[in-house]
């Protein structure tokens, strides 16, 4: 994969809503599953600016350590 980014979020179709997401507006994360270039993550109250795009390795080990606890505040 060689572009990480997407300019235009909006131009993607299939986000899902992180599943810890609720309806007070808050920070929330957008991905699309089984996309054929990685997984592009956005912000839900951003939908048409970027999306970074993660191979599925880094996404793996990212939702790994957001589940233990294990990242640098």
């Amino acid at each position: 994969m060689t572009d990480r980014a997407i300019p235009n979020a909006g131009v993607l179709r299939g986000w899902r809503k992180s599943s810890h997401s609720n309806d007070q507006g808050g920070s929330c994360l957008e991905v699309i599953d089984d996309h054929p270039t990685g997984v592009p993550v956005r912000d839900s109250k951003a939908p048409e600016g970027p999306a970074l795009v993660f191979s599925s390795a880094e996404w793996t080990a990212f939702v790994a350590a957001v589940k233990v606890g294990n990242l640098l505040t």
